[in-house]
């Protein structure tokens, strides 16, 4: 199955095996933490270097959504970027497959913690966006509702056949969805962690994806 529909807020949204959220009835789709240009960053920081494909990969998920589901609106949670300079030294080909993207769609920046919005990549710019009845922005807040949130980049942990991997998931009870990270080059944080245990109710549940999407108790 690659798709997992929710209520939330009284509407349908689906959750997407790709790790973006759909609402169908108003044609968005919700994409967080892409974290391009993590490769460029890191090697330019100095660290171990990787291969310089997450780009293409993330995108080209990117891709096949936006085909799949033709959205009017196009709602990136913040963190798109590695850092403020990643924008400026995306790859030919990359920095040309964004802009095909965003041609002819609605395309929102959230201001991330790691980056404020691709000035150079046209879009709207903004610190969070209230398209009622719900509120989208980079972090979650305590005591917040109906929000649709990125940055932690929740995992769940399954165990199984005597090994236990943390696959990516969604976050989800009544009052928050947090979306998985969108990025191929992302890590990401246990939801029994304290920090997300203590934003997330007890009837919480976490919505694995991955090349199928499961929900299980967080």
């Amino acid at each position: 199955m690659n798709e997992y529909q929710i209520a939330f807020a009284g509407i349908p949204l689906i959750a997407t095996a790709s790790g973006a959220l759909w609402w169908a009835t108003e044609r968005v789709l919700c994409v967080s933490d892409l974290h391009l240009g993590k490769s460029e960053r890191i090697a330019r920081r100095g660290g171990t270097l990787l291969p310089p494909y997450e780009n293409r990969e993330t995108l080209g998920r990117l891709q096949t959504d936006l085909d799949r589901y033709d959205p009017r609106v196009v709602v990136c949670l913040g963190d798109s970027f590695d850092d403020l300079r990643a924008a400026d030294h995306l790859d030919a080909e990359s920095t040309q497959t964004l802009v095909t993207l965003m041609a002819g769609r609605d395309w929102i920046w959230i201001e991330g913690n790691h980056d404020p919005g691709p000035m150079g990549f046209g879009g709207t710019h903004m610190r969070e966006l209230s398209l009622p009845p719900l509120l989208f922005r980079h972090i979650a807040q305590p005591g917040a509702d109906r929000e649709v949130s990125g940055h932690y980049h929740p995992k769940k942990r399954i165990t199984g056949r005597g090994r236990s991997v943390l696959r990516p998931c969604f976050l989800i009870d009544q009052k928050r969805v947090i979306l998985p990270a969108y990025g191929a080059y992302t890590g990401g944080l246990d939801c029994e962690t304290p920090v997300l245990a203590d934003l997330v109710g007890p009837d919480a549940v976490a919505i694995l994806v991955g090349k199928s999407v499961a929900a299980v108790p967080a």
